[in-house]
């Protein structure tokens, strides 16, 4: 008997003709190639090495846009951003050993943010594979063993034919919910040898999705409906499954408050009379949200940062929406519901009643107006004019991406973001050095809108070398470098806890002569001059660099109270 499924998978003529007689001179890293573009992929980042020779090789015979940045760890960070800003999974080839390492720290952001980054990278001969010491170069025992701890998932090939199959499983590995950097990893031989396998064709690699259990969503649903002060916060999750339009409805619906983290600027409207904005590092914000009845907190873990560093303590029901389950009550007991916060917040919008609360408006007013009244009584003009002044001089669709560095910090918390997707920083893992090279891979996935790069010169200084790719492709980034002369949080919290600084203070180059080294044009402003300066720099095409110095502050913490 035949069934239609069969005659699916049966070959037309010219396909068993292609299959039969591939064309010549291809190699391993053909495969990874063809299978990437089979995948959807476009473009692809990285850097070269002795090993991974195979798989660049194939790039020339490919149609994939290859864009090169000078130290692995930068292009994990350009990666990253092409994955938030695409939500596609953005390839990352890499060669074996000192190269594959370099990336870990730019892996961690992208697992600690749900950044689909596929990391493919090159491994030592076959024959060496399994831990035994042969003498190869950038040899490592197991050098999977080093990511585990890092990616979603490992995937180490070891023949041509499983290079497809495990490029797809990585591929759906990472676009699964929660979003993710995983890692391939295909020794050299496997690489350079000729091959005679067909030319990748079809490829599924569709992602699962992550569905709420509905017996949960009904609780969920009940509670919400019958609370009498609900408040909501919106994480990093709603911001990744799309679902900022469904999050308004549902908050609408029920009048309840909303938060954003850090990682979810963006997820509501800034000036919504429901919006409590992001000023989670605020003791009145987290009082707000401690006296909640009923907590709805989607996309998020509530980790240090959400919690005002654990200060936090819900006293009501808390429901909590979350695609990474080591995420799902890790941090306060909740009804928990494993699903996509897009998904989950559908089932809810179907589900609950309508809630009439004509005190929440005023609540959120009175909150907000308590945050400012603290802010403005501790002297921090100059920090609030910066940072006003970049909000004004940055296109409203414009992406920005931000280092760890003071005005980043003021961005968590006082930075609109005027849109979802819009404002990306380091705050997942908290490295240094992201800000730059993030901005370079946002704007080679979209070269039709200016990007904002914002680094303290701490930072600058591990991405310096960027400024060549940034001249090489021309890339639409305008980099504001805030210059205090050294690691100046680092200085501040070493000031506060010992009454003195060490180890914070740089020499540092003119990093206007610097840009100008590399034919990118370069200015020196001041916080009046700024505003002028930065909006004249982002509309002009191309790479540019803007150095503001200036000595900020943060303002009060209230979590040490």
């Amino acid at each position: 008997m035949t069934h239609d499924h069969d005659l699916e998978l049966r070959p037309s003529a010219a396909q068993t003709e292609a299959a039969l007689n591939p064309p010549p001179g291809r190699n391993g890293g053909d495969l990874v190639v063809e299978t990437l573009a089979g995948l959807g992929a476009t473009t692809v980042f990285g850097l070269p090495g002795q090993h991974a020779l195979g798989m660049f090789d194939a790039l020339r015979r490919s149609d994939l846009r290859y864009v090169g940045l000078r130290v692995e760890n930068n292009a994990g960070f350009a990666a990253d951003a092409y994955g938030r800003i695409t939500g596609e999974a953005a390839p990352l080839l890499l060669s074996t050993g000192p190269g594959a390492l370099t990336s870990l720290a730019a892996l961690q952001e992208a697992a600690a943010a749900s950044a689909p980054v596929l990391a493919i990278s090159s491994q030592i001969p076959t024959a060496g594979l399994g831990g035994g010491r042969h003498g190869y170069l950038h040899e490592l025992p197991d050098q999977a063993a080093s990511f585990r701890g890092v990616v979603k998932s490992v995937h180490t090939v070891r023949t041509q034919s499983q290079i497809p199959s495990a490029i797809a499983a990585a591929w759906k590995s990472a676009l699964s919910a929660p979003h993710g950097p995983v890692w391939v990893e295909i020794p050299q031989d496997v690489l350079l040898a000729e091959t005679r396998l067909p030319v990748v064709t079809a490829l599924d690699a569709t992602p699962d999705e992550l569905v709420p259990r509905p017996e949960l969503t009904a609780v969920a649903a009940d509670l919400l409906s019958h609370a009498e002060r609900p408040a909501i916060i919106a994480g990093g999750g709603v911001v990744r499954a799309d679902a900022s339009g469904k999050l308004r409805a549902l908050a609408e619906k029920l009048n309840a408050p909303v938060v954003t983290t850090f990682g979810g600027k963006g997820a509501f409207p800034w000036e919504h009379p429901l919006s409590l904005q992001s000023w989670l590092e605020d003791r009145h914000t987290t009082d707000f949200l401690e006296d909640a009845d009923v907590l709805l907190v989607v996309g998020s873990g509530l980790g240090e940062l959400s919690s005002n560093y654990h200060t936090f303590t819900p006293r009501g029901r808390v429901i909590q929406i979350e695609a990474d389950l080591g995420k799902l009550e890790s941090n306060h007991p909740a009804l928990g519901i494993h699903a996509d916060a897009r998904l989950a917040l559908q089932a809810l919008l179907e589900t609950v009643t309508e809630r009439t609360d004509v005190l929440a408006a005023e609540r959120v007013r009175d909150l907000l107006a308590k945050v400012r009244e603290r802010i403005d009584a501790q002297d921090l003009a100059q920090e609030q004019q910066v940072l006003a002044s970049v909000r004004r001089a940055l296109p409203a669709d414009a992406p920005s991406f931000w280092d760890m560095t003071i005005l980043a910090y003021w961005a968590w918390s006082a930075f609109d973001a005027k849109a979802p997707n819009a404002m990306h920083s380091a705050q997942g893992a908290g490295g240094l050095g992201y800000g730059f090279p993030a901005a370079l891979g946002a704007a080679a996935a979209d070269p039709t809108r200016p990007v904002l790069a914002v680094s303290g010169d701490g930072g600058a200084l591990y991405s310096v070398a960027e400024l060549a790719t940034a001249r090489q492709y021309g890339l639409n980034v305008t980099w504001l470098i805030v210059d205090d002369g050294g690691y100046g949080i680092l200085r501040e919290y070493m000031t506060d806890a010992f009454g003195q600084a060490t180890a914070t203070e740089l020499t540092r180059p003119d990093y206007v002569a610097l840009a100008e080294s590399f034919g990118v044009p370069g200015v020196r402003t001041t916080p009046e001059a700024l505003e002028a300066d930065l909006a004249k720099a982002l509309a002009t095409p191309g790479p540019s660099v803007v150095v503001l110095p200036a000595v900020l502050r943060m303002f009060a913490p209230t979590h040490l109270n």
